[in-house]
């Protein structure tokens, strides 16, 4: 339904503006989200598109011109540029432009004036950001002063990391980060008697992959941990893509070789390029994933669409 919207109704003009199609996509999305399900839920996956934001920024470097929102591919091939980043960094612009206008009141009816305004039309983030400040100006004009004072230079082209912090509600995820602990520090004393499936069994999605997260940031962890956690939760054989996924990156990570028959069957059963080429650079970075990973994409190349299997070539250095 979002990229009915942005994408195609409205798409961008050049790949250095990817960021109209799936940043605005990425953020309509979350927030059909919160109103099926609440505003936790929208909060949760704005913070997972944090963390995911952050890892392919540290992929290609802080430094690097193509983490900037609006990067510059004269001479390089737009599927070389291919990230995370329009995606999250572009939500991340707009959510911190609803907040600072207002919160959705203000925001939603903007959001639908976009629309309409350009559809049918390819554009480029000039044109959205003229018409949001010709929106404003007619419409919420004691907004003005708060829009001249956006570093838009900064936002557009500065690679790395937005030039401001969101601020997300860290109530939702609470539970699941202190289950993290939990088992951190039960790994010190190897004592894992005090879990059960029962821990997770209230968890969305989205708390489930937040507390895999959170366990990744202090990989690697030892191979009684990892076993235990699967004991408990039967991880490996989850069949939800995003906490399989968060599960066995967590996994290779660690260099925990009891999921190796997992990461085959995700990596011959789906291509998209946010699962496939993550676990195709985890596994090849294992010191016994390497042969697995080269052998498993030239027997599945030909399954992937074109511009996954020449990414996945390229980082496999094949």
């Amino acid at each position: 339904i979002a990229h009915s919207w942005s994408g195609t109704l409205v798409t961008a003009k050049n790949w250095e503006h990817f960021w109209l199609n799936e940043g605005w996509t990425t953020y309509f999305e979350r927030k059909i989200v919160a109103r099926l399900h609440g505003e936790d839920s929208r909060q949760l996956s704005s913070i997972i598109g944090e963390d995911d934001l952050q890892e392919s920024v540290d992929f290609y470097g802080k430094d690097s011109p193509l983490t900037a929102l609006v990067p510059k591919l004269h001479g390089i091939d737009p599927d070389d540029a291919y990230s995370t980043i329009p995606y999250d960094k572009g939500a991340h612009l707009l959510y911190y432009l609803e907040q600072l206008l207002g919160g959705p009141e203000v925001f939603e009816p903007y959001m639908r004036a976009y629309i309409t305004e350009f559809q049918g039309k390819s554009i480029d983030s000039d044109n959205w950001k003229e018409f949001l400040m010709a929106y404003f100006a007619k419409n919420h004009a004691e907004k003005l002063d708060l829009l001249n004072g956006v570093d838009w230079a900064k936002w557009f082209y500065a690679p790395g990391m937005p030039p401001v912090a969101n601020e997300y509600d860290e109530r939702p995820q609470r539970v699941c980060l202190h289950l993290a602990e939990r088992w951190l520090q039960a790994a010190e004393r190897s004592a894992y008697d005090q879990f059960s499936s029962k821990d997770i069994d209230d968890f969305s999605t989205m708390q489930k992959v937040i507390f895999l997260t959170r366990l990744a940031e202090s990989a690697p962890l030892k191979e009684e941990t990892l076993a235990a956690i699967d004991g408990a939760y039967a991880l490996t054989t989850y069949r939800n893509c995003e906490v399989r996924f968060g599960w066995l990156a967590l996994a290779l990570k660690s260099n925990y070789m009891a999921v190796t028959d997992a990461v085959v069957d995700m990596l011959s059963t789906q291509g998209r390029m946010k699962y496939t080429r993550p676990l195709y650079r985890l596994l090849h970075a294992c010191p016994e994933g390497r042969e697995l990973a080269e052998q498993t994409f030239k027997r599945l190349r030909g399954f992937y669409h074109p511009i996954c299997a020449r990414m996945v070539e390229k980082d496999l250095g094949l």
